[in-house]
């Protein structure tokens, strides 16, 4: 039904950016609350960044200051710009989307890896 399709992932230097993307196909992106997950081997998956369908956001404090998630409802896409990198950022990282009127779908993207590494 909703398919989020994620880009921007690959290997930075310490300190570097990456910007994520995760478009979603279909009409409802803008009833969608959106959030950005990682799991690092060995551990649970986190949520890192969430944007509500009015753009509030929220960012698990090992981000906050370095990570900026946004949406533009016109070209159905949520990005999460990732910025002064560290290792401990190296993981997966997916897209998720639920639709907040109606608790009725929760939709995961594919996961992107992203390593930090000199």
């Amino acid at each position: 039904q909703v398919q989020l399709v994620v880009s921007g992932g690959g290997l930075v230097q310490p300190g570097g950016s990456l910007r994520l993307s995760c478009a979603a196909s279909g009409s409802i992106f803008r009833f969608l609350a959106m959030g950005w997950y990682r799991q690092a081997p060995g551990k649970e998956r986190e949520s890192v960044a969430n944007i509500t369908m009015t753009g509030k956001t929220n960012y698990a404090d090992s981000v906050k200051g370095r990570f900026t998630i946004s949406r533009d409802n016109a070209k159905s896409t949520v990005y999460l710009q990732m910025n002064s990198l560290k290792p401990e950022d190296t993981a997966v990282y997916y897209c998720k989307g639920n639709r907040p009127l109606t608790q009725a779908a929760t939709y995961w993207g594919q996961g992107t890896q992203v390593t930090v590494s000199s």
